[in-house]
C-alpha cells in the first residue's frame, strides 16, 4: 500500500469536523483591525460594567495560574471576565445567540480550543448546529479552527 502525504496547507484546507478544536483567534481581530476589548465589555457582567463605564482602558495585570503556578500576562477585562462574569449563573443562558454563548466559553475556560461536540455539550445546543456555524464562509468574532503548526 502506498502511503499519501499531505501538505500543512492542504490540511488547512480540509473542512472542519465535529472533533475539529475551535478557539478566539486574536490573529483574526489584529488582521481584521477590530478592537476585541469594545467586544469585551459586553461580555462582562452588570456588576462590572457599571465599575467599568468609567474606564476604558485596563491594564494588563499579572495572574497566577493556580494549578501549575505559572505566570501569564493577561489583560484586566479578559481576567474579570473569567474569575468573576463568567461564573455568574446567567453567564450562558438560553438568551445569547450561538455565536456569542461559543465566544463566552472560550472568555471563561482562558481560550482553551474545543471541539464543536464539547462546545455543545457546554452552550446546550447541537454540535451540528455550532460546526455549521464556526466553520462557514464568514468568521464570526474570530472563532476559528486552531491551525497546527
Amino acid at each position: 500500500m502506498s502511503e499519501i502525504k499531505v501538505s500543512m496547507r492542504h490540511l488547512r484546507l480540509l473542512k472542519p469536523t465535529l472533533d475539529t478544536p475551535f478557539h478566539i483567534s486574536h490573529e483574526w481581530w489584529e488582521r481584521s483591525n477590530r478592537d476585541m476589548r469594545i467586544e469585551l465589555r459586553s461580555h462582562l457582567c452588570p456588576e462590572h460594567r457599571e465599575v467599568y463605564a468609567r474606564y476604558f482602558d485596563t491594564e494588563v495585570i499579572d495572574w497566577i495560574d493556580p494549578r501549575t503556578a505559572e505566570v501569564t500576562r493577561v489583560d484586566g477585562l479578559q481576567h474579570v471576565i473569567r474569575e468573576h462574569c463568567s461564573r455568574q449563573p446567567d453567564y450562558i443562558d438560553d438568551r445569547l445567540s450561538l455565536v456569542d454563548a461559543v465566544f463566552r466559553v472560550f472568555l471563561a475556560n482562558g481560550n482553551v480550543p474545543l471541539s464543536a461536540r464539547d462546545l455543545a455539550s457546554i452552550v446546550g445546543r447541537p454540535s451540528e448546529t455550532i460546526l455549521r456555524t464556526l466553520a462557514g464562509r464568514t468568521t464570526y468574532k474570530g472563532l476559528r479552527p486552531v491551525e497546527e503548526g
